[in-house]
């Protein structure tokens, strides 16, 4: 398949679910678009009929306490897009019209893989136009608190260094490397589910908030075990899991991104934060054509992969 050129997909394809936080159903349509459209959210069913466009942008970004939210909440806004954003990002979807009736994207099961089967369920089309990526031209850090993360010059693709360090001996220290590809993102993270402690949901519900929260869209965490029945997907999954978070929630730049994203205890504030940070100065970043060229089999990404490390209890 040659690379370098925009894609859509091939035709249009609905899911159906509910809301994390509404716990409230909700369809969405993936709709194929024309070149240099981006990735658009249509808002529909709003007050007297209303509809509203919204541009996956970091400066359409108004929320990320709980989760990663675009548009304005009192004209129509869209939250929980990491996932969906995550899986056209991962599988190299650059252009599409996402439909949405609610205020809030399906949690499904927590990850992206359900995205990612309904786009290999309709395919995807390449375009005639090239793919531009946004070079990250000199290092850029952001700090809060304990968390940080950086963007770093990296001319090979986009590579993502994510460590987290929870004071849980469930989950502990966790760090893992990754270049993204289609391939890596199936296999090493598209899986990776949403998780947390069942004292902070239950904390979240009071607020009504987590309505949907349950066993089947995330891995809830005890005071001393994993809740749910069938363990983990991976052994290190939730360090996968923030390594989703943040490839759907860098996916807001508009365009991949040809750079090394690296973090430490970040999440969705952080990330966007990074975005910010990088747009804000025009001397860290200029657009670039993507190289078209054949490839060829698959990556062997095992030399890019660190292995998980756990550590006791830390601040």
């Amino acid at each position: 398949m040659k690379s370098g050129f925009q894609t859509t997909l091939n035709d249009r394809v609905s899911l159906q679910g509910i809301g994390v936080h509404s716990g409230k159903p909700v369809s969405i349509t993936l709709h194929p678009s024309e070149a240099n459209s981006g990735i658009v959210f249509l808002r529909t069913h709003l007050e007297n009929g209303r509809e509203r466009e919204i541009l996956a942008r970091y400066d359409n970004v108004t929320d990320t306490r709980l989760c990663t939210v675009i548009g304005d909440p009192s004209r129509g806004a869209v939250g929980t897009v990491e996932h969906l954003m995550a899986a056209l990002r991962g599988l190299g979807v650059d252009n599409v019209t996402v439909e949405v009736d609610g205020p809030e994207l399906p949690i499904m099961d927590g990850s992206s893989a359900v995205f990612v089967d309904a786009i290999d369920q309709v395919g995807i089309e390449m375009l005639r136009a090239r793919r531009r990526k946004v070079k990250v031209l000199k290092p850029v850090r952001v700090e809060m608190g304990r968390a940080w993360a950086e963007l770093l010059p990296f001319d090979k693709g986009f590579r993502l260094d994510v460590e987290i360090d929870f004071p849980s001996p469930l989950i502990g220290r966790q760090r893992r490397v990754l270049d993204l590809t289609p391939d890596a993102f199936r296999r090493e993270i598209s899986r990776a589910r949403t998780f947390g402690f069942v004292k902070d949901v239950e904390q979240l519900w009071e607020r009504g908030l987590a309505l949907g929260s349950s066993l089947e869209n995330s891995v809830a965490l005890g005071e001393d075990r994993i809740l749910n029945p069938e363990g983990l997907r991976y052994g290190d999954e939730f360090v996968r899991h923030k390594m989703l978070d943040a490839v759907g929630d860098l996916a807001l730049a508009g365009a991949p991104l040809l750079g090394q994203y690296r973090s430490y205890c970040g999440g969705h504030r952080v990330n966007f934060m990074m975005l910010e940070a990088l747009f804000s100065d025009s001397s860290a970043w200029t657009m670039v054509d993507a190289p078209v060229r054949r490839e060829t089999g698959h990556a062997d990404l095992s030399s890019g992969l660190a292995a998980a490390a756990f550590a006791p209890d830390t601040n």
